[in-house]
């Protein structure tokens, strides 16, 4: 790798801004080239980051070979198709949550990058976050004994959306469940595993997609009651119980910067600020692995985003909820 990490943005909405801002953040990373179907979206975008190219379509950065790693950003129908177009392309990939739009998706993307020997990373920036991967530690250590309850939910109110957009529109794989219960759902998993049985319920909206998931996880002696909506707030506090405490992680736990312990009486609260949104931390990751040659994460492994995607296939399978592109 040269000095500078050379990084390329494919979907230049909101995120993608939100994640260069954090990239300025990280000393050996740099925006080198950004890329639209509109191109003058992509040199409005470029001049405003420095980036040395905008491109007017994705194939030009792929092919760009100034450009070390391309961060997906586009909405979720369209992450498959252009993570495994740049990994033909020898290009590492950081492709945004979820990663895919079912498994047979990430199966395909897994394959590629293994066959064109890159990295692959699905961007769920909350593994990476400070105050997450310190409560994970303190868990695994046993700090509050036996884990025996997760609460974790994700909610706001999105039904005065434009119907057309990402979160209502099945065209688009919208609904609660990809968008936003993905992160219920990691927390779970992240602690407990993958469960033995999974129980599901959906309303569903009159597009067709669900705005209101509850989920209850089964494990041998814990259970993890989640929720994803679309209809209102939701508090989004997490919980986490074992034998001898419990840990909150506090709102919005998903980009949290404190968690508090509750163990024998008492509570004690630690705050881990944040340098930027918290998108640096995921970028950091990316590059320790590029760095050391590593085609994947240890800490959130390709076999990671298959579980997960596995557990959504799952729960939308039992509530019914199927894409027109997958019928």
């Amino acid at each position: 790798m040269k000095e500078k990490i050379r990084w390329g943005i494919v979907g230049l909405g909101n995120i993608a801004q939100k994640f260069v801002d954090d990239l300025k953040l990280v000393a050996d990373g740099e925006l080198t080239a950004v890329a639209s179907r509109d191109i003058e979206k992509a040199k409005h975008f470029g001049a405003l980051n420095n980036a040395k190219y905008a491109f007017g379509s994705y194939n030009e950065l792929f092919n760009c070979e100034d450009v070390d790693v391309v961060y997906i950003a586009t909405p979720h129908t369209s992450h498959a198709e252009l993570s495994i177009e740049a990994m033909k392309q020898g290009r590492n990939v950081l492709c945004e949550k979820p990663m895919g739009i079912n498994r047979a998706e990430v199966e395909k993307m897994i394959a590629v990058a293994r066959e064109n020997k890159v990295f692959l990373m699905e961007a769920l920036w909350s593994r990476f976050n400070p105050s997450i991967r310190k409560v994970k530690d303190l868990i695994d250590g046993g700090i509050i004994g036996d884990i025996a309850y997760i609460h974790a939910d994700f909610a706001f109110y999105a039904l005065d959306r434009n119907e057309k957009g990402r979160l209502l529109n099945p065209g688009l794989a919208g609904g609660s469940l990809l968008d936003i219960g993905i992160y219920p759902i990691f927390l779970a998993y992240l602690i407990l595993g993958y469960p033995e049985k999974i129980l599901a319920s959906s309303k569903i909206y009159k597009t067709g997609v669900d705005i209101q998931t509850s989920m209850i996880f089964e494990y041998p002696n814990a259970q993890a009651i989640l929720y994803s909506g679309l209809t209102s707030n939701s508090e989004m506090k997490a919980q986490i119980s074992g034998s001898e405490g419990t840990v909150y992680l506090a709102p919005r736990w998903h980009e949290t910067q404190e968690y508090s312990i509750e163990k024998n009486d008492e509570v004690e609260n630690v705050q881990l600020p944040k340098k930027g949104k918290g998108y640096e931390y995921e970028i950091e990751e990316v590059h320790r692995c590029l760095m050391k040659g590593e085609l994947e994460s240890k800490l959130w492994s390709l076999k990671h985003t298959y579980d997960l995607m596995r557990i959504m296939d799952d729960i939308r399978q039992q509530t019914g909820v199927v894409f027109p592109f997958e019928k």
